[in-house]
């Protein structure tokens, strides 16, 4: 029963050092070439591009090009810029004013 619970938190531990802002593609030998799930834009398996979600992608996966914050001051609001590909996060009541962020995840 012991090894049992070992493998467990085992695992747990391992799921949290996963990034789960990113996703698998399966690509066969033959590919010379794959489509973007989400422009539908053909590349050359062994490229690299961004695309209009702000993904991070090869033909084996994509990854979000961006940290997403988690952790900043109350009187604070996170807003995602679409053209930039990241978050900017400032004051509630005046958005020129930047806010720190503690924690983030992604990228």
């Amino acid at each position: 029963m012991k090894k049992y619970l070992a493998v467990a938190l085992l695992l747990c531990a391992l799921a949290s050092l996963t990034n789960a802002q990113c996703f698998q593609n399966p690509i066969k030998p033959d590919m010379t070439h794959c489509q973007d799930n989400v422009d539908n834009t053909w590349h050359a398996v062994g490229s690299s591009w961004r695309n209009s979600a702000c993904w991070d992608c090869t033909c084996t996966g994509c990854c979000a090009g961006f940290s997403t914050p988690r952790q900043f001051p109350d009187d604070c609001v996170s807003e995602f810029d679409a053209k930039r590909c990241e978050y900017i996060v400032h004051k509630k009541n005046d958005p020129t004013i930047l806010c720190p962020i503690y924690s983030a995840v992604g990228k």
